[in-house]
């Protein structure tokens, strides 16, 4: 019988994309045109989520355009982030869209919720605060900015925007790539990981689940929801379907 790993609402997919020796040294300024579209985006993306919390309120549902919306808005942030200083995971240019790109080296998903609690609404900021905690050590002051996208702020100057072990692996792992022309793969696992935790607690106190976060670093590309443990089969009943980009994604 296939085992499967429990998924989380939440996946976060990436593959390695032969970034090159030197180009993150100009991302900054590529990625401007990006910044500046985000910025508008996660002000949006807070209205919405205001808009969700009321909806929830009254009748225990997230209306799904707007969910969509800002499952796009994270999923446009994330390519960005993996392009940029957030992994450096590759050098093919972000497109400009919300809507999922399969052929594109990075994927985020979120399950829709078909009913989501009255209550939790209320607390949910309060309940990940022991991840808080933990991911200020990972993306330092840009945790802030990754995380109150239902209070008001996002990330439209990108997350990590205040360091944090995150900044400092992927500068350590620009700095080998320049002189060797390989990413140190343990260090690109070990971003992906933390990248993967920011982006399921964001969505959590962004309201968009009520599944509370694991306290679990799931390390490399590949999410552990999006394959078997064991031999290929039909999942269970009640497991999300793995989305079509896993087929081509290596496993860890």
């Amino acid at each position: 019988m296939t085992e499967y790993r429990t998924p989380y609402p939440v996946r976060v997919d990436a593959v390695q994309d032969a970034p090159s020796r030197a180009l993150w040294l100009i991302k900054w300024l590529l990625l401007i045109p990006h910044l500046f579209v985000l910025f508008f985006l996660w002000v949006a993306f807070c209205v919405v989520t205001v808009i969700a919390f009321f909806a929830i309120l009254f009748t225990g549902r997230y209306p799904r355009s707007l969910f969509d919306f800002n499952v796009g808005v994270l999923r446009w942030s994330w390519r960005v982030h993996y392009y940029g200083y957030g992994a450096n995971g590759t050098d093919r240019y972000p497109p400009f869209t919300l809507d999922e790109v399969p052929d594109y080296p990075a994927h985020l998903d979120v399950a829709y919720p078909e009913r989501l609690s009255h209550g939790l609404i209320f607390v949910k900021w309060l309940l990940a605060i022991p991840h808080l905690i933990v991911l200020s050590v990972f993306v330092g002051g840009g945790l802030w900015l990754g995380t109150r996208g239902g209070t008001g702020n996002g990330w439209d100057n990108g997350w990590g925007a205040g360091g944090g072990l995150v900044a400092l692996l992927v500068l350590i792992a620009a700095i080998v790539l320049l002189f060797t022309g390989r990413y140190p793969q343990p260090l690109y696992d070990f971003v992906l990981g933390m990248d993967r935790w920011v982006l399921r607690v964001a969505a959590y106190t962004s309201l968009m689940t009520d599944s509370y976060p694991p306290f679990r670093l799931d390390l490399g590309g590949t999410d552990p929801g999006s394959v078997p443990v064991g031999p290929s089969g039909p999942p269970p009943v009640g497991t999300p379907a793995a989305p079509p980009w896993t087929a081509a994604a290596p496993g860890r």
